[in-house]
């Protein structure tokens, strides 16, 4: 499979965030100016981000899926975690107007009206949106796509300040004490806050090239430990891992013990190579080979025992 048929499926998840925040934003737009509630309102500007959001992934799965050219050579992936961090940003940006508008609301007051309608949409968005997160997200941990990834974090967020307002509503028909509206919206910027901060980390530790997990560095020194003792590996060093979208990049030297063929290094590295390639699926791995007087600081190879 070509790396732009791998992105097809990633591209349709996309979509479909695409399509249902399209629709939710115009459901709230409709019920926030039918209730007049600020929270109803705050949670259609809540989806407005989210469609951006999920327009800018749509965009980046497509981008990163294409082939490296002469113009970037290792690829486009990293288009996927800049997608990542303009989520996070407009998160944040929406969480900053929904803020300004509750308090605006509580230092002038307001009245909520036909109650009902609003409920019946906050019901629907948040349903739909439980839905298209699970969908999104399973798609994300398959392909381990970072666009897709922040995009389905932000969904379940949205669907969980659904709840908020939810709640919201409810008790202010139940009390009719008309400050809850926006002090539940005050709530929801705050959730909307911590999910884009989340996702903004998220995204920058892979641009600024953060090495992989330390399991997964781990495990792939216990691989090389585990092939090249009965080949004549006697060290390794320079070992780096990074992450660019959803492909990982593997560098590591291999040091052989004296007198052996450029055919054997050659075929160790290759088998090196494909074991790491199996565990970190689609992996990028460069595998240099040297002879042992070369004297680097590494680290060494029990001999298998005899």
């Amino acid at each position: 499979m070509s790396e732009e048929q791998g992105s097809e499926p990633k591209a349709r998840a996309a979509a479909l965030s695409v399509a249902s925040n399209a629709t939710l934003i115009t459901l709230k737009v409709i019920a926030g100016i039918a209730t007049g509630s600020v929270a109803v309102l705050t949670e259609a500007a809540h989806s407005g981000m989210d469609l951006i959001a999920s327009l800018v992934a749509f965009v980046s799965v497509r981008k990163a899926g294409e082939p490296a050219d002469a113009d970037h050579p290792y690829g486009h992936e990293k288009m996927e975690n800049m997608a990542g961090a303009i989520e996070g940003t407009l998160i944040l940006f929406g969480a900053a107007i929904i803020t300004y508008e509750a308090v605006q609301r509580l230092v002038r007051g307001g009245h909520v009206h036909t109650i009902g309608v609003g409920i019946a949409v906050i019901v629907v968005s948040g349903a739909v949106n439980i839905v298209v997160s699970r969908i999104i997200g399973r798609r994300a941990r398959e392909t381990g796509s970072v666009a897709l990834e922040a995009d389905a974090f932000h969904l379940s967020a949205d669907a969980a300040t659904s709840g908020a307002v939810l709640v919201g509503l409810v008790l202010v028909a139940a009390t009719h004490a008309e400050w809850i509206d926006p002090a539940i919206a005050l709530v929801v910027a705050f959730g909307v806050a911590i999910a884009g901060v989340r996702i903004l980390l998220r995204a920058t530790r892979s641009l600024v090239d953060e090495s992989l997990p330390e399991d997964e560095l781990d495990w792939i020194r216990s691989t090389i430990r585990g092939l090249g003792a009965e080949r004549g590996v006697v060290a390794f060093h320079k070992l780096r891992a990074r992450q660019a979208g959803s492909r990982r990049y593997v560098d590591v030297h291999l040091q052989f013990v004296a007198g052996t063929t450029l055919e054997a290094a050659h075929k160790t590295a290759h088998d090196v190579t494909n074991a790491i390639r199996d565990r970190l699926s689609g992996a990028d791995i460069l595998v240099h080979v040297e002879p042992r007087d070369r004297v680097e600081p590494g680290t060494e190879i029990e001999p298998p025992a005899s």
